[in-house]
């Protein structure tokens, strides 16, 4: 982790009592954070303007895995119509405690990927499940290219 510095002082400087620290997370610990799933937000571009879609997600080696509707928007927006090219989109998951005003949050980018039928047996074997109504049949991956986070605590 990597302190932020703030206009209170100097780098190495102790915040006065109180004051929130804002601490850069690396790699390790952004997995850490993410690797017991749950609730995340897809951000991309689809042809109306920015998107953000609430998923419930796994994570799989290091991808976040997470179900759709095949044929659905999110499925037609997600696809480059290129073979083995990659639409890249952003994956968002954070905690927040409200009482103690602390909390983190994990950004991803990366490629997104339909799951082929040769590989389904894999990603139905993560358990991920939709709670969203209706037919999640289609599972995409998204392959990190970058994975960051940042923490925020009180001195």
């Amino acid at each position: 982790m990597t302190e932020f510095t703030s206009s209170l002082g100097e780098p190495g400087e102790p915040l006065p009592a109180g004051m929130p620290r804002l601490e850069r997370l690396d790699k390790d610990d952004c997995l850490r954070l993410i690797s017991p799933g749950g609730v995340g937000r897809v951000a991309f571009n689809n042809p109306a303007g920015p998107v953000i879609l609430p998923v419930n997600y796994t994570i799989e080696d290091n991808a976040v895995l997470f179900r759709t509707a095949l044929g659905g928007p999110m499925d037609a927006d997600l696809r480059t119509g290129v073979e083995g090219a990659e639409f890249m989109v952003a994956f968002e998951v954070d905690h927040i405690d409200e009482s103690t005003r602390e909390g983190w949050s994990v950004l991803v980018r990366g490629g997104a990927h339909h799951i082929t039928d040769r590989d389904r047996a894999e990603a139905e074997a993560s358990g991920v499940e939709s709670w969203a109504g209706g037919e999640r049949e289609l599972y995409i991956r998204i392959a990190p290219v970058d994975i960051t986070g940042r923490r925020i605590r009180h001195a």
